[in-house]
């Protein structure tokens, strides 16, 4: 699949991934990058999810708070609040209908003959 299309397919998306990444425990930038490629986001990077981590912290789904690191500055962890929590079981009801939708348009409206 081209990158773009992927990229694009990945942007609609990519809010209800952090928000389960969170959800599983409070996390930083970085690490969030790492655990979404290692479960096969590979287009994701430290630069396309912090704009994305600002805007669900305005919206009141996270919260962030700094944590002193040995050997550097602090590091921002992010954790999912309850109205996160909330949103991130609407999205998968959402998305589940979708991807169902998806997969019986490409099936070809099922196994009637």
């Amino acid at each position: 699949m081209p990158v773009e299309h992927s990229s694009q397919l990945l942007k609609g998306v990519l809010d209800m991934c952090l928000l389960a990444i969170i959800d599983e425990e409070p996390s930083y930038g970085y690490e969030m990058v790492t655990k979404l490629q290692d479960r096969g986001l590979h287009l994701v990077s430290e630069g396309s999810i912090y704009p994305l981590l600002s805007r669900l912290q305005r919206q009141g789904l996270i919260d962030g708070y700094f944590v002193e690191s040995t050997g550097g500055p602090p590091r921002k962890y992010y954790r999912i609040e309850h109205t996160g929590r909330e949103r991130l079981k609407e999205w998968t009801l959402e998305w589940d209908d979708l991807t169902s939708g998806v997969k019986e348009v490409l099936n070809g409206g099922g196994d009637e003959t």
